[in-house]
């Protein structure tokens, strides 16, 4: 519990940065399970527009600080391996 207006202050931000970055994460997870639906199915237009958008949505959260650039970078390297990986 806060002792003081600043501790409280701070526990609100903190509740609100919280809640923020998990929106932003559920919405990054989101959008990994449709591009993986989108590589099952095969379709290879989708697929492109399915990675874009992945892509898009990845940079989006390490600019909002949700998760890290190296994450971002990692899981759009991969994603790209299974773009790849389809296209053959």
């Amino acid at each position: 519990m806060a002792n003081n207006k600043s501790a409280e202050k701070r526990a609100r931000k903190s509740e609100a940065a919280r809640k923020k970055n998990a929106s932003n994460r559920k919405r990054l997870h989101t959008e990994t399970k449709k591009f993986q639906a989108v590589i099952k199915a095969g379709d290879k237009a989708a697929i492109k527009e399915a990675f874009n958008s992945f892509c898009s949505v990845a940079d989006k959260s390490a600019k909002k600080g949700a998760i890290s650039k190296n994450a971002a970078s990692r899981y759009k390297s991969r994603a790209a391996a299974k773009v790849a990986a389809a296209a053959k």
